[in-house]
């Protein structure tokens, strides 16, 4: 099955695409800075883009932990990154009532990996008729995703894409287990890798998550090795100084050498028998 949003196609059998931007929504201006330059990275390399942030982050670990914009000013910007950027805009949900009028701004809704059996909000997202990306819960199987999907597909929406990205391993852990990808690909729904939240330390740090982005591209290349048709790598033009997520985030430097390499390992592994 292939998912179509805007100009850029998913599809387990297709050219892997890239979902990728700050973690969460910081300003207008650092919204659209980071669009841009992450968007010319992906042309330059004959990668597919989409825009990702949050406009609230709603499981920080700590009451004081910064969650960013808020819906309305978060939205206003992330539909100002669609229109000026051209490229599709995903976006994390954490309530029913946000998904109709994040639907309206962005293209793809994002269900969080914790409230991934969340029946009310998967099916209101489906409801929506926009794309709707499942990140699989670190406390689930893979082959738990079926029924996930299964709650958006029961509204009639089939543009499903599932994500995952590692499972809980003893305390303040992730691992991933790449079988998990053509597991989930089984259902036949595009299936996406989180490279930066897979090397995620949950709660690490006390009173935020820490993690090591060093790993990130490693696991990016096997997830690729292996058939997925997306890679999800948040990008950050500071990441030691972000107000989420930085210790996993990718310096924007990074990511010519790592498309490059990201787009040779595509095309071998996806490449006719």
């Amino acid at each position: 099955m292939t998912v179509e949003v805007g100009n850029v196609m998913f599809g387990n059998d297709r050219p892997f695409v890239l979902v990728s931007g700050p973690c969460q929504i910081e300003s207008r201006d650092h919204a659209l800075r980071l669009a841009e330059a992450i968007a010319g990275m992906a042309r330059a390399a004959g990668v597919p883009f989409v825009f990702k942030s949050s406009f609230d982050k709603a499981n920080r670990t700590s009451i004081h932990g910064k969650r960013g914009l808020g819906i309305d000013e978060g939205l206003r910007v992330l539909a100002d990154v669609k229109a000026s950027v051209g490229c599709p805009v995903l976006t994390d949900i954490h309530a029913p009532e946000q998904a109709a009028p994040a639907a309206e701004a962005v293209d793809i809704l994002q269900i969080p990996a914790f409230l991934s059996r969340q029946t009310d909000l998967l099916v209101v997202a489906g409801a929506t008729g926009a794309a709707v990306n499942i990140k699989k819960g670190q406390f689930l199987a893979p082959w738990d995703m079926a029924a996930a999907a299964a709650k958006v597909a029961a509204t009639g929406n089939e543009r499903i894409i599932l994500t995952d990205r590692g499972a809980s391993f003893g305390y303040n852990t992730l691992v991933s287990d790449f079988r998990a990808l053509p597991i989930m690909a089984e259902t036949g729904y595009p299936v996406m890798f989180d490279a930066t939240h897979a090397v995620q330390a949950p709660g690490g740090n006390g009173a935020s998550s820490g993690g090591d982005r060093r790993f990130a591209p490693a696991l990016a290349r096997a997830a690729l090795a292996v058939g997925a048709a997306a890679i999800f790598a948040e990008a950050h033009d500071d990441p030691d100084n972000a107000p989420s997520d930085g210790p996993v985030m990718l310096p924007l430097g990074w990511l010519p050498r790592l498309l490059d390499q990201l787009r040779r390992i595509d095309e071998v592994a996806k490449a006719p028998a």
